[in-house]
């Protein structure tokens, strides 16, 4: 059985890119359709994919150990979901995409969307994870966090596209909406097996 150890950075899977035409490049979205050769020599197109910005999850409890969540529709499903607070880590060059050296601190992001989302804060913050969003068709990634004896600070402060309400579930609540899949998120679920994994629900 293979180790982690024995897995190697090339074994010459990789694809070469050998053209690329930009659908969509606005400031929200870099949207590609590219040809690429695999390492056999044959050619593959169209390929799609897309670059967005990074964003944080945060799994966050309060202090009587009530995780808080929000209720908000998702265009892409077309359906009202239940998932963790989260958001994009906001850039200085005014895009929504590209190198993180022009973009906020990752845990800073979470801290400031905790707030406005929720009027929560705390000051017991763990890095869980960082992981590609979508690898198959994207580049950014998700950033979870876990936030713990959050209190209460303030009303919300939302951006302008959203509407979105403020709920809280104990931890068998939120297990039984993952498994009713009434949790619609995929990385949210992720967030909430790594929180899960610590022992600490």
């Amino acid at each position: 059985m293979a180790s982690i150890n024995d897995i190697a950075d090339n074994e010459n899977l990789a694809w070469e890119e050998i053209r690329t035409e930009h659908l969509v490049q606005d400031e929200w979205i870099d949207f590609r359709r590219s040809a690429y050769r695999y390492p056999d020599g044959r050619i593959f197109e169209p390929f799609y994919s897309y670059s967005r910005r990074n964003y944080v999850v945060i799994v966050a409890s309060d202090e009587e150990g009530n995780y808080l969540c929000v209720r908000q529709f998702r265009q892409g499903i077309r359906e009202v979901t239940t998932e963790f607070p989260a958001g994009g880590i906001e850039r200085v060059d005014g895009k929504e995409y590209g190198s993180p050296e022009y973009a906020e601190n990752a845990l800073e992001a979470a801290k400031r969307e905790l707030l406005e989302e929720t009027g929560y804060v705390s000051g017991e913050w763990t890095h869980l994870l960082t992981v590609p969003s979508n690898a198959t068709i994207a580049d950014n990634y998700a950033f979870i966090f876990r936030a713990e004896n959050c209190r209460k600070m303030s009303g919300q402060n939302l951006d302008e596209t959203e509407v979105l309400n403020i709920r809280k579930f104990r931890p068998e609540e939120i297990e039984e909406l993952i498994h009713a899949g009434k949790f619609q998120q995929s990385v949210h679920v992720m967030a909430w097996l790594l929180v899960k994994d610590t022992g600490k629900v």
